[in-house]
């Protein structure tokens, strides 16, 4: 019994021993590490960083977040580059050219001032040589019709598809069409001046539109079957609050 008991205590110091022998290794092993790290202590223990910790590496670290001041630039799209480009170009640059041809045409739509009195000038629709002169207060020869009748304007040999051009500044108030000048245009000159241009094709003047002296309305058509004999021409008419007026008193 006495043999069993020694034994137990020989067991047990030698585990006392092996558990001091093993600690001594441990703390030898602390030590060479401290002595390492420069004389830093460093904790034989994992730290866990706490949530203020985390936050803060957050925002300090090399990670970039989107939006932030010293993230690294993005690459353009090429909608994005020709945006940039535009906006950064000088205002008597580019950007003036492309705002230049998306106004073109404005002040062809401007209106003009329209002031046509009795002392005004016109020049001719066409340049051709008078068929058939205006004459309200006496009768003339129409060959084509066979009879005499008055003429309230001029007919003015032409050729076809000759240009015809407005007499002076003006609004076209009407584009149309009958049966005896064919198609025509009506323009206002102002103060009451109203200029009619018949026997006309190819009208490109637009109703409502102002017109500058010299600027096309149309082009010289076939005549109709009350001028075939006259031959090709247009009819230029002339009035002055509604009563028809001499074009030829006004003309260059």
């Amino acid at each position: 019994m006495r043999d069993k008991i020694n034994q137990m205590l020989k067991d047990k110091l030698f585990l006392v021993m092996l558990v001091l022998g093993l600690l001594t290794i441990v703390a030898a092993a602390g030590v060479f590490t401290v002595q390492r790290g420069n004389g830093k202590e460093t904790s034989p223990y994992l730290e866990i960083p706490g949530p203020d910790t985390i936050a803060q590496e957050g925002t300090q670290g090399d990670t970039q977040v989107a939006g932030a001041s010293n993230a690294a630039p993005v690459e353009e799209t090429k909608e994005e580059a020709l945006a940039s480009a535009i906006k950064e170009t000088p205002a008597n640059n580019a950007g003036d050219d492309l705002a230049a041809e998306a106004g073109a045409g404005k002040d062809a739509a401007k209106p003009l001032v329209l002031n046509f009195t009795d002392t005004s000038k016109m020049t001719w629709p066409v340049r051709g040589n008078v068929l058939l002169d205006y004459s309200m207060d006496q009768t003339i020869y129409f060959p084509t019709l066979d009879q005499y009748k008055c003429n309230p304007g001029l007919v003015i040999q032409s050729d076809v598809s000759t240009p015809v051009t407005a007499p002076a500044n003006a609004k076209v108030v009407a584009v149309g069409s009958n049966e005896e000048i064919g198609n025509y245009v009506t323009l206002d000159l102002g103060n009451d001046y109203t200029a009619i241009c018949g026997q006309l094709k190819e009208v490109c003047a637009v109703e409502g539109e102002y017109l500058e002296a010299g600027q096309t309305l149309g082009y010289v058509s076939e005549p109709t079957k009350y001028y075939s004999v006259e031959g090709v021409n247009v009819f230029f008419e002339l009035q002055h609050e509604g009563k028809t007026v001499d074009p030829l008193d006004y003309m260059e």
